[in-house]
């Protein structure tokens, strides 16, 4: 089977500034998503899905709770030959720099997955929400014969400069590529896609910034580029320009969002909640995987629930909960009302002595006859009794050591404290 003869590279990303701060403390595959599940679960399960068992993930920021993550989460038994390896940024004799960017940072390492017997590698980001076989972009890469291979996605005018946007042939090789082009110049970068897509104003086709490579390509273009650090500003384009290699475009019609901000984030986990979202976390084959915590039922007293995720290990006291996500271990008080947010839930439970002990300003979770509305609260957080957090449009950023807005939306910092009777918005 094809997918046997695939090693996955996932990459874990810069130091994701725009996705603040919630990369505060973590970096980006390793930010909660949909309560119980991190983002770097999303490429390994489509991996595992695709019966590609062997990957490493590329880490370099904030990568201690990642690290944790992958290695609670991911053991292979000593039969089956399937890894997930974390390689951390190291110096070596051969580079003394950190990653440079996302080609730079398979260059770094590819002497680890020169050691394995493989003949393709599937390069993927760590921070998409999108569920796809992988056996059939390997199929097409095969069956074209290609050198690299790009997952590719219809998206709208208005979207398109903030992707790498191409132009496919007939036969679905690459012909050009622009990495971000200014809105002035894409009336030249329409493509010929499904009347579907047509209809929905998706005529341009974006990079996924998912790529096959056949064995020994990667190696050497390095040597061919080697001051180059990106693959979609550099490596894609310049194996497009040459005529010395085939490049296809594998497209692709689902469901894909690329979480890079603290809106798309915000968006793609509360349509989660929806009665049929775009991504099914209850499909019996595309299976999503995570750290299995045995965690005890929740329990709901009296509370009105509509379209909400209920992660497991909850105390659930409020008044109402509508369009939410729910994370794990989340305590949530009498006479509180939860609309259109997101709680990441709490890494522990307190004992009942320290819970006697405390004032109730210091309780991990959100107190009584709260009102929460467009929040992300992060892990650990200390909401008190009485108070009103209600994110926005037309909210102008702001920060302190607490909390902050970005995008109207209101995000509680991780182990951090609000007081009773606080307000915070309109």
């Amino acid at each position: 089977m094809i997918a046997h003869n695939t090693i996955g590279v996932i990459l874990g990303g810069g130091a994701g500034t725009r996705l603040y701060p919630l990369t505060g403390h973590r970096s980006k595959p390793a930010v909660p998503i949909a309560g119980k599940f991190r983002l770097i679960d999303i490429p390994i399960s489509n991996c595992l899905n695709s019966s590609i068992n062997r990957m490493f993930v590329l880490t370099q920021y904030n990568s201690a709770s990642l690290n944790r993550h992958i290695k609670n989460a991911y053991q292979f038994d000593r039969f089956s030959q399937g890894f997930v390896d974390i390689l951390a940024a190291e110096q070596t004799p051969e580079s003394k720099e950190w990653f440079q960017g996302t080609a730079d940072a398979v260059k770094q390492v590819v002497s680890h997955l020169d050691r394995h017997d493989f003949e393709y590698v599937m390069i993927l980001s760590g921070d998409q929400l999108y569920q796809m076989d992988f056996t059939e972009i390997l199929q097409y890469h095969h069956d074209h014969k290609a050198d690299v291979t790009v997952a590719t996605i219809p998206v709208v005018r208005d979207d398109a400069p903030g992707f790498g946007i191409l132009k496919a042939a007939g036969d679905g090789s690459i012909e050009r590529f622009i990495e971000k082009p200014e809105p002035n110049l894409l009336d030249s970068w329409k493509s010929d896609v499904d009347t579907a897509f047509i209809d929905q104003g998706k005529e341009y086709l974006a990079s996924m910034g998912i790529y096959v490579f056949t064995r020994g390509i990667l190696s050497r273009l390095f040597g061919e580029k080697p001051e180059a650090t990106d693959f979609g500003k550099e490596f894609i384009p310049y194996t497009v320009e040459s005529d010395a290699y085939s490049v296809k475009s594998f497209p692709f019609g689902g469901y894909w969002s690329d979480i890079g901000t603290i809106a798309s984030f915000f968006k793609a986990n509360i349509r989660l909640a929806e009665s049929l979202p775009e991504f099914n976390l209850f499909d019996n084959e595309k299976v999503i995987y995570t750290n299995a915590r045995m965690l005890s039922p929740s329990k709901i007293f009296g509370t009105r629930m509509n379209e909400t995720l209920l992660s497991e290990g909850c105390i659930i006291h409020a008044d109402e909960i509508n369009h939410s996500i729910i994370g794990i271990r989340s305590r949530i008080g009498i006479g509180t009302s939860i609309r259109d947010s997101i709680i990441m839930g709490i890494d522990y439970y307190q004992s009942l002595t320290e819970l006697q002990r405390n004032p109730e300003h210091e309780l991990l979770g959100i107190g009584d006859h709260c009102v929460i509305r467009n929040t992300i609260i992060d892990k650990n957080a200390r909401i008190g009794n009485n108070c009103r957090i209600l994110g926005q449009e037309g909210l102008e950023d702001f920060e302190d050591d607490n909390y902050c807005i970005r995008d109207g939306i209101v995000i509680i910092k991780k182990n951090r404290a609000i007081p009773s009777g606080t307000v915070i918005g309109k």
